[in-house]
């Protein structure tokens, strides 16, 4: 068993409070919280197996939960609340709420470069802390420790009107604009061929508006989308009220507003 010094298992101990659960092998726990910059500057094994396995259970988990959930919704419904909830923005966003970041064990320049926020060191970590709870204490404990963080996000996106393609909206509000569409490129590519990450972003007049990050093209430009509208609803805040009423072309607001009536279930 790896030993862990006093200071690290008393970190170990206090993030075990945060996620519910105490493990019968904290260095389980500590295994799932390496990062792969650590592991490779340490040469010590990294948390990417357990993120592949935590990945599995999470999509099982949840698959079952809306299954039995919606006994009469469509499969092609179900696998957009699906891909919602444990979506990287979901995943970082309770990774986030853990404060799992200031638990990461990351590299010298990892962490210097903003490691401990990076959105996809938050919810790859998750996933792996998923994975060894798993290994731990079995599926009963990782599904309740599961639905414990995402079932108010799945009555979210469950909502009607919930905003599910990003994409559709984007395009709408530049075509409001009399703005260039959309063009969205993939600006790089990670991990093994059977588990690839893309990363795409979205520029609009030759301007990066946003970037997302997915397991396939579609979910990156999903991510990218709705990065880009949130920045655009900056853009706008920051513009002031007084600029806003005096335009006569709808605001971001109002293309979001028309994109929920018409999405349906």
């Amino acid at each position: 068993m790896e030993q862990l010094d006093a200071k690290r298992v008393a970190e170990l101990q206090e993030f075990e409070k945060k996620l519910g659960t105490s493990f019968l092998n904290l260095a389980l726990l500590n295994h799932s919280l390496t990062h792969s910059s650590f592991g490779h500057e340490y040469k010590v094994p990294d948390n990417e197996r357990l993120e592949f396995l935590g990945d599995a259970i999470l999509k099982l988990v949840i698959s079952e939960y809306l299954y039995h959930k919606f006994p009469d919704r469509a499969e092609g419904d179900l696998t957009k609340y699906r891909a919602a909830v444990i979506s990287d923005e979901t995943l970082a966003g309770v990774g986030r709420n853990l404060a799992i970041g200031e638990y990461l064990l990351l590299s010298a320049n990892e962490k210097r470069t903003g490691g401990t926020r990076r959105k996809s060191n938050l919810a790859n970590a998750l996933e792996a802390v998923i994975g060894a709870v798993f290994l731990d204490a079995g599926i009963g404990k990782s599904r309740e420790m599961i639905l414990g963080f995402l079932t108010p996000e799945i009555e979210k996106v469950t909502q009607e009107g919930y905003i599910r393609d990003y994409k559709s909206a984007l395009q709408e509000y530049a075509q409001k604009r009399k703005w260039d569409l959309p063009h969205y490129r993939v600006i790089k590519e990670t991990g093994p061929k059977h588990r690839r990450v893309f990363w795409m972003e979205v520029k609009i007049k030759n301007k990066r508006y946003g970037t997302g990050r997915g397991r396939n093209k579609k979910e990156a430009e999903q991510r990218a989308a709705m990065h880009a509208l949130h920045h655009i609803k900056n853009e706008e805040r920051s513009r002031g009220g007084n600029k806003r009423r005096n335009e006569k072309k709808p605001g971001i607001k109002g293309i979001l507003s028309s994109v929920r009536k018409r999405i349906k279930m």
